[in-house]
């Protein structure tokens, strides 16, 4: 189990590109990411998730922490899902009502 998370500027906004499997294990290194850009003032965020195979409640936990946290400063942090396996956790647990979710980083960049 692997995760790689890299970060890369585009425009106003920053685009976070995951890779791999994110658990319990490895979502200590995503929410060490979203926090490091949040507390250096990178607000507008867009979170790719079109590389991860795998993702569990913990990695859910990252993500709705990050939206908060980006929140209260008045940011914004949207993700980039392009797998039904992926989206469908996004459903069940209704957080499709919380996250603005593109099929596309390209459709993302530009909306």
């Amino acid at each position: 189990m692997d995760v790689s998370v890299t970060s890369r500027a585009s425009g106003d906004r920053t685009v976070v590109d995951v890779t791999g499997e994110i658990d319990v294990y490895t979502a200590p290194v995503l929410r060490e990411e979203l926090a490091s850009l949040i507390d250096s003032e990178h607000t507008d965020i867009l979170v790719n998730l079109t590389g991860v195979r795998f993702m569990d409640s913990t990695g859910l936990g990252v993500l709705v922490g990050a939206l908060k946290k980006v929140r209260t400063v008045g940011g914004d942090l949207q993700l980039v899902i392009d797998q039904e396996k992926i989206l469908k956790v996004f459903r069940i647990t209704a957080l499709t009502q919380v996250f603005t979710i593109h099929s596309s980083v390209d459709e993302a960049l530009q909306a």
